[in-house]
């Protein structure tokens, strides 16, 4: 039996490893729950699974939930902060962590996990976008099983050969006879507006995605394709890809969810419906397969898959990201951070839907003009680039607030 923290457990991500869970409670058990300040989810959560313990980010919202659930008489032991939740990333009692916080906050106690050699199921691309060689090299020296949680990653390592799965981020290609990974992208709920009316976007327009539920930064990030941006960057270290490997094609089924193409011509995908709870599923009891809860797809009620060449006037978000994995390490911690920002302040109505690419663009021109790619980084250097990168685009927000 496989005993889970669940870092992000009251996200979409979250609700859909439980769903696992509920269809094979003989093969999984829920140790740990760590979530943001969602008091009553978590709360709600704790009364169904009982775990041994549930984190929230903050005192206040940990004290909420101690009393509720001393008044529900459940003995879940309630901790808070960064430290609590790369504990219950890296103690004994468990070898499985599901990491699904959202952005540059999972990248350390996604890392606890990586260095406790835990089996690491990862939802956060952020960690890897973030600190990339750092963290594949972490992965190694700690003996721990890094399995990608992303459809399109997901798909992608479905599609490869077993010995090349067994060598995430340090594999050949080549050898295994790939020529390219295809990443598919909906192209999101834009995908055939005016560009000039992009700017006119709410955000209640740009979460309302047209095949995923997902969560509202996610949904985001999936109207300007930063999303398909920070895959790229994932893919390139999950699967030691170099960048001219990698291509990005417009899929608005969302049914193929990656392919991978080979020397000899073939091209293999995979297909599903579009829930996270198969790729979650495959994590979880890799290398065998089990219930997920998901249907099967119908083949007759599919009308058409069609694809589009990416065009980039509509998506700058997406060619800034894939510029970033051509310059370095720098390029990609700092865009996450500025994209983090300028994110959140659309979603507060701060900024219009396309400032978002402009703040990130003057960010990444900013620290590529002060920083070397071939600095070498540890994990406490690149918190502070994040840092650094989040205080510029603060800058640049204040003079576009509308």
């Amino acid at each position: 039996m496989r005993k889970l923290t669940i870092l992000g457990a009251t996200g979409s991500i979250g609700a859909s490893t439980l769903k696992v869970v509920a269809e094979n409670p003989e093969q999984f058990t829920v140790v740990a729950l760590a979530a943001g300040g969602n008091v009553d989810k978590m709360r709600e959560l704790c009364a169904r699974w009982r775990p041994k313990y549930a984190v929230m980010a903050t005192s206040d919202a940990a004290l909420r939930l101690a009393d509720e659930l001393r008044a529900l008489k459940l003995p879940t032991e309630v901790l808070y902060g960064e430290e609590a939740m790369c504990q219950v990333a890296a103690c004994d009692e468990v070898d499985t962590v599901m990491a699904a916080i959202v952005g540059a906050a999972g990248l350390l106690p996604t890392m606890a996990a990586v260095k406790a050699g835990k089996r690491v199921l990862l939802a956060n691309k952020e960690a890897l976008v973030m600190s990339g060689q750092l963290f594949i090299d972490a992965v190694e020296q700690y003996g721990a099983e890094l399995m990608p949680v992303d459809s399109e990653h997901n798909a992608i390592f479905q599609c490869l050969p077993a010995e090349i799965q067994t060598r995430l981020g340090r594999c050949d290609l080549k050898q295994g006879g790939i020529s390219h990974i295809l990443l598919t992208g909906s192209g999101g709920p834009f995908r055939y507006s005016d560009i000039n009316s992009l700017k006119d976007v709410t955000p209640e327009q740009a979460i309302a995605h047209p095949n995923w539920s997902m969560g509202p930064k996610i949904s985001v990030d999936s109207a300007t394709m930063m999303n398909k941006g920070l895959e790229f960057i994932e893919a390139k270290w999950l699967f030691n890809a170099a960048p001219e490997q990698l291509k990005v094609l417009i899929h608005p089924q969302s049914v193929i969810h990656s392919m991978v193409q080979y020397l000899d011509g073939s091209v293999i995908a995979q297909l599903g419906e579009q829930d996270m709870a198969t790729p979650i599923s495959l994590t979880m009891a890799y290398p065998q397969r089990v219930v997920s809860g998901v249907k099967a797809l119908d083949f007759t009620r599919l009308s058409e898959l069609t694809f589009l060449e990416v065009d980039y006037a509509r998506y700058p978000c997406l060619k800034l990201a894939i510029d970033a994995c051509y310059e370095g390490q720098h390029a990609t911690t700092s865009l996450n951070a500025a994209n983090e920002i300028a994110v959140q302040a659309f979603l507060r109505g701060q900024i219009r839907f396309t400032d978002i690419a402009t703040i990130n663009e003057r960010v990444l021109s900013n620290v590529c003009g002060t920083n070397s790619p071939l600095h070498s980084y540890t994990l406490e250097s690149l918190i502070e680039l994040d840092t650094m990168a989040r205080s510029l685009a603060s800058q640049e927000l204040k003079e576009r607030l509308l």
